[in-house]
Protein backbone atom coordinates (compact mmCIF):
# COMPACT_ATOMS: atom_id res chain seq x y z
CA UNK A 1 0.00 0.00 0.00
CA UNK A 2 1.32 3.59 -0.91
CA UNK A 3 2.13 5.78 1.86
CA UNK A 4 0.91 9.36 1.44
CA UNK A 5 3.23 12.23 0.43
CA UNK A 6 4.54 14.66 3.25
CA UNK A 7 2.46 17.39 3.91
CA UNK A 8 5.23 20.26 4.25
CA UNK A 9 3.32 23.16 5.27
CA UNK A 10 1.40 21.42 7.61
CA UNK A 11 3.96 20.14 9.56
CA UNK A 12 5.73 23.32 9.40
CA UNK A 13 3.16 25.47 10.85
CA UNK A 14 3.22 22.83 13.85
CA UNK A 15 6.64 22.65 14.24
CA UNK A 16 9.29 23.70 11.90
CA UNK A 17 12.00 21.23 13.33
CA UNK A 18 10.13 18.49 13.90
CA UNK A 19 8.99 18.83 9.89
CA UNK A 20 12.71 19.16 9.41
CA UNK A 21 13.40 16.35 11.09
CA UNK A 22 11.23 14.26 9.24
CA UNK A 23 12.08 14.92 5.82
CA UNK A 24 15.68 14.14 6.83
CA UNK A 25 14.29 10.82 8.07
CA UNK A 26 12.95 10.71 4.35
CA UNK A 27 15.68 11.65 2.82
CA UNK A 28 17.75 9.13 4.50
CA UNK A 29 15.38 5.86 3.90
CA UNK A 30 14.44 6.89 0.23
CA UNK A 31 18.08 7.29 -1.04
CA UNK A 32 19.05 4.18 0.69
CA UNK A 33 16.20 2.47 -1.37
CA UNK A 34 14.57 1.83 2.22
CA UNK A 35 10.25 2.48 2.72
CA UNK A 36 9.23 5.49 4.74
CA UNK A 37 6.64 5.98 6.59
CA UNK A 38 5.51 9.19 4.65
CA UNK A 39 6.68 9.86 1.04
CA UNK A 40 8.22 12.73 -0.52
CA UNK A 41 6.07 15.23 -2.16
CA UNK A 42 5.97 13.95 -6.24
CA UNK A 43 7.52 16.88 -7.78
CA UNK A 44 10.50 16.24 -5.11
CA UNK A 45 10.54 12.50 -5.58
CA UNK A 46 10.42 12.75 -9.42
CA UNK A 47 13.20 15.48 -8.88
CA UNK A 48 15.12 12.90 -7.03
CA UNK A 49 14.62 10.45 -9.50
CA UNK A 50 16.34 12.75 -11.62
CA UNK A 51 19.51 13.22 -9.81
CA UNK A 52 19.84 9.80 -8.93
CA UNK A 53 19.62 8.36 -12.69
CA UNK A 54 22.47 11.66 -13.72
CA UNK A 55 24.84 10.07 -11.01
CA UNK A 56 24.27 13.25 -9.03
CA UNK A 57 25.97 12.23 -5.27
CA UNK A 58 23.77 13.51 -2.51
CA UNK A 59 26.38 13.13 -0.14
CA UNK A 60 29.12 15.42 -1.77
CA UNK A 61 28.71 18.96 -3.05
CA UNK A 62 29.28 19.56 -6.44
CA UNK A 63 29.51 23.07 -8.04
CA UNK A 64 30.75 24.32 -11.64
CA UNK A 65 33.18 27.04 -12.41
CA UNK A 66 31.78 30.93 -11.64
CA UNK A 67 31.25 33.09 -14.57
CA UNK A 68 33.35 35.77 -14.76
CA UNK A 69 32.41 39.19 -13.25
CA UNK A 70 32.33 40.96 -17.41
CA UNK A 71 30.58 37.43 -18.27
CA UNK A 72 27.71 37.87 -15.55
CA UNK A 73 27.77 41.87 -16.27
CA UNK A 74 26.82 40.99 -20.01
CA UNK A 75 24.32 38.63 -19.45
CA UNK A 76 22.75 41.29 -16.72
CA UNK A 77 22.71 43.73 -19.89
CA UNK A 78 20.95 41.69 -22.50
CA UNK A 79 18.19 39.21 -20.31
CA UNK A 80 15.10 40.61 -20.82
CA UNK A 81 14.67 40.12 -16.60
CA UNK A 82 16.58 43.62 -16.39
CA UNK A 83 13.27 45.34 -16.88
CA UNK A 84 11.33 43.58 -14.74
CA UNK A 85 13.93 43.92 -11.70
CA UNK A 86 12.28 46.70 -9.86
CA UNK A 87 8.94 45.00 -9.82
CA UNK A 88 10.97 42.05 -8.30
CA UNK A 89 12.43 44.14 -5.80
CA UNK A 90 9.50 45.88 -4.25
CA UNK A 91 7.34 42.76 -4.30
CA UNK A 92 10.28 40.69 -2.23
CA UNK A 93 13.34 42.39 -1.02
CA UNK A 94 11.46 44.72 2.29
CA UNK A 95 10.00 41.25 3.06
CA UNK A 96 12.79 39.07 2.46
CA UNK A 97 15.55 41.45 4.26
CA UNK A 98 13.06 41.06 7.64
CA UNK A 99 12.65 37.75 7.40
CA UNK A 100 16.61 36.90 6.81
CA UNK A 101 15.92 35.65 3.46
CA UNK A 102 17.48 36.84 -0.05
CA UNK A 103 16.18 37.11 -3.43
CA UNK A 104 18.46 35.24 -6.25
CA UNK A 105 17.44 35.87 -9.65
CA UNK A 106 18.75 33.66 -12.10
CA UNK A 107 18.48 33.24 -15.84
CA UNK A 108 17.62 30.48 -17.95
CA UNK A 109 20.31 28.17 -18.11
CA UNK A 110 20.46 28.63 -13.79
CA UNK A 111 23.27 31.28 -13.59
CA UNK A 112 22.89 33.61 -10.17
CA UNK A 113 22.56 37.09 -11.92
CA UNK A 114 21.43 38.85 -8.96
CA UNK A 115 21.60 38.41 -5.14
CA UNK A 116 19.73 40.91 -2.50
CA UNK A 117 18.86 40.98 0.99
CA UNK A 118 20.13 39.97 4.08
CA UNK A 119 23.71 40.90 4.52
CA UNK A 120 24.56 37.82 6.85
CA UNK A 121 22.48 35.07 4.65
CA UNK A 122 24.02 36.27 2.00
CA UNK A 123 27.23 35.54 3.86
CA UNK A 124 26.17 32.01 4.59
CA UNK A 125 25.07 31.54 1.42
CA UNK A 126 28.60 32.11 0.24
CA UNK A 127 29.63 28.81 1.41
CA UNK A 128 26.89 27.15 -0.16
CA UNK A 129 28.21 28.46 -3.40
CA UNK A 130 25.00 30.39 -3.65
CA UNK A 131 27.00 33.07 -5.58
CA UNK A 132 27.26 35.50 -8.57
CA UNK A 133 27.73 33.61 -11.27
CA UNK A 134 27.16 30.09 -9.78
CA UNK A 135 25.36 27.62 -11.71
CA UNK A 136 22.17 26.16 -9.74
CA UNK A 137 20.52 23.77 -12.78
CA UNK A 138 18.86 20.46 -11.40
CA UNK A 139 21.52 18.26 -12.90
CA UNK A 140 24.61 20.20 -11.69
CA UNK A 141 23.60 20.85 -7.84
CA UNK A 142 20.57 18.66 -7.45
CA UNK A 143 17.09 19.61 -6.64
CA UNK A 144 17.35 23.03 -5.70
CA UNK A 145 14.44 26.25 -5.46
CA UNK A 146 15.63 27.49 -9.00
CA UNK A 147 16.73 24.62 -10.79
CA UNK A 148 13.52 22.27 -10.29
CA UNK A 149 11.41 25.06 -10.72
CA UNK A 150 13.19 25.77 -14.20
CA UNK A 151 12.39 21.78 -14.49
CA UNK A 152 8.92 21.41 -14.09
CA UNK A 153 7.67 25.20 -15.30
CA UNK A 154 6.42 25.62 -12.23
CA UNK A 155 6.65 26.89 -8.28
CA UNK A 156 7.87 24.80 -6.47
CA UNK A 157 9.24 25.25 -2.19
CA UNK A 158 12.20 22.83 -1.55
CA UNK A 159 12.26 22.69 2.07
CA UNK A 160 15.51 21.53 4.32
CA UNK A 161 15.93 17.82 3.51
CA UNK A 162 14.06 18.01 0.42
CA UNK A 163 17.40 19.17 -1.15
CA UNK A 164 19.10 16.17 -2.75
CA UNK A 165 22.47 17.51 -1.79
CA UNK A 166 23.22 16.90 1.60
CA UNK A 167 24.95 20.99 2.08
CA UNK A 168 22.07 22.53 1.54
CA UNK A 169 19.65 20.91 3.86
CA UNK A 170 19.72 23.40 6.33
CA UNK A 171 18.02 25.89 4.25
CA UNK A 172 14.79 26.50 2.38
CA UNK A 173 14.58 27.83 -0.85
CA UNK A 174 11.52 29.12 -2.82
CA UNK A 175 11.60 29.54 -6.88
CA UNK A 176 8.80 30.80 -9.62
CA UNK A 177 9.99 30.54 -13.25
CA UNK A 178 9.21 33.82 -14.80
CA UNK A 179 8.24 33.05 -18.75
CA UNK A 180 7.82 35.61 -21.65
CA UNK A 181 4.67 36.23 -22.53
CA UNK A 182 5.23 36.77 -25.86
CA UNK A 183 6.05 33.03 -26.34
CA UNK A 184 5.95 30.88 -23.35
CA UNK A 185 9.69 31.07 -23.11
CA UNK A 186 11.74 30.57 -19.88
CA UNK A 187 13.56 33.66 -19.05
CA UNK A 188 14.48 32.96 -15.57
CA UNK A 189 14.01 31.71 -11.93
CA UNK A 190 13.34 34.16 -8.92
CA UNK A 191 13.96 32.68 -6.27
CA UNK A 192 13.39 33.54 -1.95
CA UNK A 193 16.30 31.62 0.15
CA UNK A 194 17.23 31.25 3.79
CA UNK A 195 17.64 29.34 6.78
CA UNK A 196 15.25 26.58 7.33
CA UNK A 197 13.95 27.91 10.63
CA UNK A 198 12.87 31.20 8.70
CA UNK A 199 10.94 29.57 6.54
CA UNK A 200 6.47 30.00 6.22
CA UNK A 201 4.22 28.45 4.61
CA UNK A 202 2.67 31.45 2.48
CA UNK A 203 6.47 31.96 0.76
CA UNK A 204 5.60 29.90 -2.19
CA UNK A 205 2.13 32.09 -2.93
CA UNK A 206 4.11 35.17 -2.57
CA UNK A 207 7.28 34.10 -4.59
CA UNK A 208 4.47 33.01 -6.88
CA UNK A 209 2.56 35.98 -7.42
CA UNK A 210 5.57 38.57 -7.20
CA UNK A 211 6.63 36.36 -10.32
CA UNK A 212 3.18 36.57 -12.24
CA UNK A 213 3.38 40.81 -11.85
CA UNK A 214 6.67 40.58 -13.57
CA UNK A 215 5.40 38.43 -16.28
CA UNK A 216 1.99 41.32 -16.45
CA UNK A 217 5.07 43.55 -16.36
CA UNK A 218 6.82 42.39 -19.65
CA UNK A 219 3.60 41.91 -21.09
CA UNK A 220 2.89 45.84 -21.05
CA UNK A 221 6.25 46.83 -22.34
CA UNK A 222 5.61 44.59 -25.32
CA UNK A 223 2.41 46.05 -25.96
CA UNK A 224 3.70 49.68 -25.87
CA UNK A 225 6.37 48.44 -28.07
CA UNK A 226 4.16 46.94 -30.43
CA UNK A 227 1.67 50.68 -30.38
CA UNK A 228 4.99 52.58 -30.98
CA UNK A 229 5.89 50.02 -33.99
CA UNK A 230 2.15 50.35 -35.17
CA UNK A 231 3.19 54.44 -35.18
CA UNK A 232 5.47 54.08 -37.40
CA UNK A 233 3.66 51.39 -39.57
CA UNK A 234 0.86 53.60 -40.73
CA UNK A 235 2.15 55.52 -42.90
CA UNK A 236 4.71 53.08 -44.47
CA UNK A 237 1.66 50.86 -45.11
CA UNK A 238 -0.71 53.49 -46.77
CA UNK A 239 2.27 53.73 -49.28
CA UNK A 240 2.24 50.42 -50.02
CA UNK A 241 -0.29 48.55 -52.58
CA UNK A 242 -0.50 44.38 -52.17
CA UNK A 243 -0.32 42.58 -49.16
CA UNK A 244 1.96 43.54 -46.52
CA UNK A 245 2.78 43.34 -42.39
CA UNK A 246 4.48 44.76 -39.86
CA UNK A 247 6.08 42.66 -37.14
CA UNK A 248 8.90 43.67 -34.50
CA UNK A 249 11.67 41.92 -34.21
CA UNK A 250 10.37 38.31 -32.78
CA UNK A 251 7.62 38.50 -35.23
CA UNK A 252 4.37 39.87 -33.73
CA UNK A 253 1.89 41.88 -35.80
CA UNK A 254 1.88 46.01 -35.32
CA UNK A 255 -0.12 46.41 -38.73
CA UNK A 256 -0.80 44.56 -42.14
CA UNK A 257 -2.76 45.51 -45.04
CA UNK A 258 -3.98 43.79 -48.16
CA UNK A 259 -4.35 39.92 -46.01
CA UNK A 260 -5.86 39.11 -42.95
CA UNK A 261 -4.90 39.76 -39.40
CA UNK A 262 -2.06 37.50 -37.71
CA UNK A 263 -0.53 37.55 -34.49
CA UNK A 264 2.46 36.69 -35.38
CA UNK A 265 4.57 35.55 -38.33
CA UNK A 266 6.95 32.97 -37.86
CA UNK A 267 10.52 34.26 -38.50
CA UNK A 268 13.92 33.10 -39.16
CA UNK A 269 16.54 32.92 -36.32
CA UNK A 270 18.48 35.47 -38.29
CA UNK A 271 16.56 38.16 -40.71
CA UNK A 272 18.00 39.80 -42.76
CA UNK A 273 16.52 42.74 -45.32
CA UNK A 274 16.07 41.48 -49.04
CA UNK A 275 14.20 38.71 -51.11
CA UNK A 276 13.54 35.88 -48.69
CA UNK A 277 11.34 32.68 -48.42
CA UNK A 278 9.14 32.83 -44.76
CA UNK A 279 7.54 30.25 -43.46
CA UNK A 280 3.97 31.45 -43.45
CA UNK A 281 3.93 34.27 -46.87
CA UNK A 282 6.17 32.92 -49.27
CA UNK A 283 8.84 34.82 -51.47
CA UNK A 284 8.62 38.08 -49.64
CA UNK A 285 10.54 41.75 -49.46
CA UNK A 286 11.85 42.52 -46.08
CA UNK A 287 13.19 45.93 -45.18
CA UNK A 288 13.72 47.07 -41.69
CA UNK A 289 11.16 49.57 -40.50
CA UNK A 290 11.62 51.22 -36.64
CA UNK A 291 12.48 48.46 -34.46
CA UNK A 292 11.02 45.91 -36.86
CA UNK A 293 10.21 44.69 -40.51
CA UNK A 294 8.14 45.48 -43.05
CA UNK A 295 7.38 42.79 -45.25
CA UNK A 296 5.83 42.83 -48.61
CA UNK A 297 4.31 39.64 -49.75
CA UNK A 298 4.83 38.54 -53.46
CA UNK A 299 2.58 37.31 -55.81
CA UNK A 300 4.90 34.98 -57.03
CA UNK A 301 4.13 31.53 -56.34
CA UNK A 302 6.37 29.54 -53.91
CA UNK A 303 7.73 26.19 -55.06
CA UNK A 304 7.39 23.10 -53.60
CA UNK A 305 9.75 21.59 -51.74
CA UNK A 306 9.72 18.97 -48.66
CA UNK A 307 9.68 19.73 -45.60
CA UNK A 308 11.20 18.49 -42.31
CA UNK A 309 9.75 18.71 -39.04
CA UNK A 310 12.49 17.53 -35.83
CA UNK A 311 10.15 17.66 -32.63
CA UNK A 312 12.82 17.74 -29.29
CA UNK A 313 11.47 16.39 -26.41
CA UNK A 314 15.14 15.51 -25.21
CA UNK A 315 15.89 18.81 -22.73
CA UNK A 316 13.40 18.64 -19.80
CA UNK A 317 13.64 22.16 -19.42
CA UNK A 318 13.37 23.01 -23.22
CA UNK A 319 11.06 21.86 -26.01
CA UNK A 320 11.40 22.96 -29.02
CA UNK A 321 10.25 22.17 -33.00
CA UNK A 322 12.64 22.75 -36.18
CA UNK A 323 11.16 22.69 -39.78
CA UNK A 324 13.48 22.82 -42.55
CA UNK A 325 12.37 23.43 -45.96
CA UNK A 326 11.88 25.70 -49.33
CA UNK A 327 11.88 28.47 -46.76
CA UNK A 328 14.91 27.56 -45.04
CA UNK A 329 15.23 26.28 -41.45
CA UNK A 330 13.88 27.77 -38.24
CA UNK A 331 13.06 26.60 -34.63
CA UNK A 332 10.85 27.48 -31.91
CA UNK A 333 10.89 26.89 -28.44
CA UNK A 334 7.55 25.31 -27.14
CA UNK A 335 5.23 25.75 -24.27
CA UNK A 336 4.89 22.40 -21.82
CA UNK A 337 1.09 22.10 -23.73
CA UNK A 338 2.27 22.47 -27.30
CA UNK A 339 4.98 20.28 -26.41
CA UNK A 340 2.54 17.61 -24.73
CA UNK A 341 0.06 18.50 -27.98
CA UNK A 342 2.97 17.99 -30.97
CA UNK A 343 4.10 15.10 -29.25
CA UNK A 344 0.64 13.54 -29.71
CA UNK A 345 0.32 14.15 -33.31
CA UNK A 346 4.09 12.82 -33.96
CA UNK A 347 3.40 9.60 -32.13
CA UNK A 348 0.02 9.34 -34.09
CA UNK A 349 0.29 10.05 -37.45
CA UNK A 350 -3.30 9.11 -38.72
CA UNK A 351 -4.42 12.16 -36.66
CA UNK A 352 -6.54 12.99 -33.76
CA UNK A 353 -9.79 14.19 -32.87
CA UNK A 354 -10.53 17.52 -30.59
CA UNK A 355 -12.13 15.09 -28.48
CA UNK A 356 -9.16 12.53 -28.38
CA UNK A 357 -6.64 15.37 -27.99
CA UNK A 358 -8.33 16.80 -24.78
CA UNK A 359 -8.45 13.14 -23.04
CA UNK A 360 -5.02 12.15 -23.93
CA UNK A 361 -3.56 15.87 -22.22
CA UNK A 362 -6.51 16.82 -20.09
CA UNK A 363 -7.95 13.48 -19.09
CA UNK A 364 -11.61 15.17 -20.32
CA UNK A 365 -12.66 14.63 -23.52
CA UNK A 366 -15.22 17.16 -23.16
CA UNK A 367 -12.34 19.98 -22.93
CA UNK A 368 -12.58 19.93 -26.64
CA UNK A 369 -12.69 23.99 -26.97
CA UNK A 370 -9.38 23.85 -24.66
CA UNK A 371 -7.80 22.41 -27.47
CA UNK A 372 -9.42 24.00 -30.27
CA UNK A 373 -7.90 26.78 -29.27
CA UNK A 374 -4.27 25.75 -28.51
CA UNK A 375 -4.19 24.23 -31.86
CA UNK A 376 -5.18 27.36 -33.11
CA UNK A 377 -1.63 28.92 -31.54
CA UNK A 378 0.10 26.32 -32.45
CA UNK A 379 -1.19 26.96 -36.50
CA UNK A 380 0.49 30.62 -36.24
CA UNK A 381 3.46 29.18 -36.53
CA UNK A 382 3.56 25.81 -37.97
CA UNK A 383 0.57 26.79 -40.33
CA UNK A 384 0.03 24.41 -43.56
CA UNK A 385 2.54 21.66 -41.71
CA UNK A 386 -0.74 20.85 -39.66
CA UNK A 387 -4.27 19.56 -40.76
CA UNK A 388 -7.05 19.45 -38.86
CA UNK A 389 -10.39 17.01 -38.78
CA UNK A 390 -8.54 15.27 -37.75
CA UNK A 391 -5.21 17.29 -36.11
CA UNK A 392 -2.33 15.56 -37.83
CA UNK A 393 0.75 16.58 -39.48
CA UNK A 394 0.28 17.22 -43.13
CA UNK A 395 1.06 13.97 -44.92
CA UNK A 396 3.94 15.21 -47.55
CA UNK A 397 5.99 16.06 -43.90
CA UNK A 398 8.66 14.28 -42.70
CA UNK A 399 8.48 14.37 -38.80
CA UNK A 400 11.47 13.23 -36.38
CA UNK A 401 10.41 12.48 -32.62
CA UNK A 402 13.64 13.29 -30.40
CA UNK A 403 12.64 11.60 -26.76
CA UNK A 404 15.18 11.98 -24.17
CA UNK A 405 16.82 8.54 -23.03
CA UNK A 406 14.99 7.76 -20.01
CA UNK A 407 11.57 7.28 -20.77
CA UNK A 408 10.85 8.88 -17.22
CA UNK A 409 12.10 12.14 -18.25
CA UNK A 410 9.54 12.87 -20.67
CA UNK A 411 8.09 16.18 -20.98
CA UNK A 412 8.65 15.79 -16.84
CA UNK A 413 6.28 18.65 -15.63
CA UNK A 414 3.25 17.11 -17.87
CA UNK A 415 0.25 15.51 -15.79
CA UNK A 416 -1.38 14.49 -19.18
CA UNK A 417 -2.52 10.98 -18.71
CA UNK A 418 -1.05 10.19 -22.31
CA UNK A 419 2.97 11.27 -20.72
CA UNK A 420 1.85 10.14 -17.23
CA UNK A 421 1.33 6.11 -19.28
CA UNK A 422 4.86 6.36 -20.29
CA UNK A 423 6.62 7.41 -17.16
CA UNK A 424 5.25 5.45 -14.79
CA UNK A 425 6.96 1.66 -15.15
CA UNK A 426 10.09 3.70 -14.80
CA UNK A 427 8.91 6.02 -11.84
CA UNK A 428 10.13 4.91 -8.10
CA UNK A 429 7.26 3.09 -6.18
Amino acid sequence: MAHPPTDVTQLAMVDTAQAARVLSEVRTARLSGQRTAVAPRPVIEQSWGRMLRSGIDPEHDRRSGLLPADEVRRRRETTTLRHVLPVLREGLLSVADVAHHIMVVADADGRVLWREGSPSVLRKADHLGFELGADWREDVVGTNGIGTPAVVRRPVQVFASEHFVRSQTSWTCTGAPITDPRDGRLLGIVDVSGPLETMHPATLAWVDSVAKLAEARLRELHLGSLERLRAVAAPALARVGGRAVVVDRDGWTAAVTGMPYTARITLPKSLSAGRRRLPALGLCAVEPLGEGWLIRVSEEPLPYGATRVVLDLTQPRRSSVTVSGSAGSWTHELSPRHAELLYLLALHRDGCSAAGLAEEVFGDPARRVTVRAEMSRVRRYLGGLLEHRPYRFAEDAEVELLLPDAPVDLLPQSTAPAVLRVRAPFEAP
